[in-house]
């Protein structure tokens, strides 16, 4: 199980507001962690690294992106509401009537998110989706200068959620995705650091993953820390939920143990790696089968530099994308001691190339 430090470490993670470009309050967080057992650096692109086995060979890159979804401020009219565009994939119907954190130059701005009300939306409309247009913030403003004393267009934001506990050792927060895939990584280099082997193990907190068209803070780091192989960690969708197409997206519980991509960017060599350790530990997991890119960091991993061997692990999520995605704390657990295992495995004569 997770030591309760950890827990409390992830945490205070999850509740720290940092959007795709706005990472800098989380990054502090990790990186304040890290500190305690690695060496750590950070860089123009946001990314946090920290080192263990400095002098070892080869090096292994454990890559979580740190961003969250949110929005920003693109006017502030009149009468001082704000209006927002999304940061990441957003479904409008999940921002309706929700509260929202800004965070403000001179700190956090709380509004709510408001909507013409049913009662006065014409018949014909009642059933439409809403678009991001159709919404704006009330920070309780009464006019522009009143708004512009608080927020500034360009100011992000997200939705002022809290982590809370659920029965079965689950816990629900709006940025699971992918806050744990940082946290993962970085709890797997804590395990590693406790009884390394023969590789440099670097782990990242990269950034801007959720508008990562260009490969963002993990194109930046990978071709940084030149290393020969790299396990990205980040979530998928759990299918244990009413209505869920296991035909389509397989089958994959929430405490079921981690999702392993198998398919056309990942290495062989660093999957077969996972898969031995986690049958040598008797971790349970599920796999993934993915013809094309993986909507991940590992699809701008694995194509950096000359070439890295890359492979996916995934914790399975419910409501991703939403202010309540639901994620097994044992998942968690698990895919750390996997992630050390696999590291541990792997020396200087290991061979990346699948032959």
């Amino acid at each position: 199980m997770l030591p309760e430090s950890s827990i409390a470490f992830l945490k205070r993670l999850l509740d720290t507001p940092g959007p795709s470009g706005f990472e800098s309050a989380p990054a502090r967080v990790w990186r304040e962690e890290a500190r305690a057992f690695a060496d750590v650096t950070n860089d123009v692109a946001g990314n946090s690294m920290a080192v263990v086995n400095p002098n070892g060979t080869p090096t292994i890159m454990l890559a979580g992106h740190i961003d969250e979804i949110g929005v920003i401020v693109t006017y502030i009219d009149d009468e001082g509401y704000l209006y927002i565009s999304g940061i990441g994939g957003w479904d409008p119907q999940v921002l309706v009537a929700q509260r929202i954190r800004i965070m403000g130059r001179d700190g956090d701005v709380y509004g709510v998110i408001g909507k013409k009300p049913i009662h006065v939306i014409k018949p014909e409309d009642r059933k439409k989706a809403s678009e991001m247009t159709d919404l704006w913030i009330d920070i309780g403003a009464t006019s522009r200068d009143d708004a512009e004393k608080l927020v500034s267009v360009g100011d992000a934001g997200v939705i002022d959620s809290r982590t809370i506990d659920f029965p079965n050792n689950c816990i629900v927060s709006r940025s699971i995705d992918d806050r744990i895939g940082a946290f993962i990584v970085l709890e797997a280099l804590r395990r590693y650091s406790e009884q390394p082997g023969s590789a440099r193990v670097v782990a990242v907190a990269t950034t801007q993953e959720e508008i990562a068209f260009q490969g963002g803070g993990a194109r930046v780091s990978a071709t940084r820390i030149g290393p020969q192989m790299a396990i990205v960690v980040d979530v998928t969708h759990a299918t244990d939920y009413p209505t869920a197409e296991k035909k389509e997206h397989g089958h994959h519980k929430i405490g079921g143990g981690p999702v392993l991509t198998r398919g056309s960017i990942v290495s062989p060599v660093v999957y077969a790696l996972l898969r031995d350790a986690a049958t040598r530990l008797s971790v349970p997991y599920t796999i993934h089968a993915a013809g094309r890119e993986s909507w991940t960091d590992a699809d701008a991993i694995h194509v950096a530099r000359e070439g890295i061997a890359t492979a996916l692990l995934s914790i399975p999520n419910r409501y991703m994308h939403s202010p309540n995605e639901m994620v097994s704390l044992e998942d968690l657990d698990r895919a750390a001691a996997v992630i050390a295992e696999a590291c541990r495995a792997v020396n200087g004569e290991t061979d990346f190339t699948a032959r």
